[in-house]
């Protein structure tokens, strides 16, 4: 009897990140919407039944009504660029995108900010003893 295919290890990594490399490109060079300006995709997670799809992804400029128009954007074009992701993936079931935001970068420079903060501080605080 032969295996089913989901059984291959990492199969799902395999086609999460074939999903995150095409839809890049397709976003680069096939979308013409100009809500979607400099996009990059951060991560791509699939459910294991290959059903759903969520595309995190950042900004070149992460200010909120940025964000809100290229969220606009992909969510509009999510049918087009699922077709033609459908053209260049050969997998029995084609996921159904979900873009969504992915903050982690900003979070990461705040945080790397509040250390340099504290760290300035506990130097004055030394330096004062």
């Amino acid at each position: 009897m032969v295996k089913h295919s989901k059984s291959i290890p990492g199969r799902g990594l395999r086609v999460a990140d074939q999903i995150q490399k095409d839809l890049s490109e397709l976003i680069a060079f096939e979308l013409k919407d100009p809500r979607v300006g400099m996009v990059t995709l951060t991560e791509v997670q699939v459910t294991p039944d290959y059903a759903h799809a969520k595309i995190f992804f950042t900004t070149l400029k992460d200010d909120q009504k940025g964000i809100e128009e290229t969220l606009l954007g992909l969510n509009k074009a999510a049918g087009f660029l699922r077709g033609q992701l459908g053209r260049r993936l050969t997998i029995h079931t084609l996921p159904e995108l979900h873009f969504i935001h992915d903050n982690s970068t900003v979070r990461g420079i705040e945080m790397s900010r509040l250390i340099d903060e504290a760290n300035a501080t506990r130097a004055k605080d030394a330096d004062e003893n």
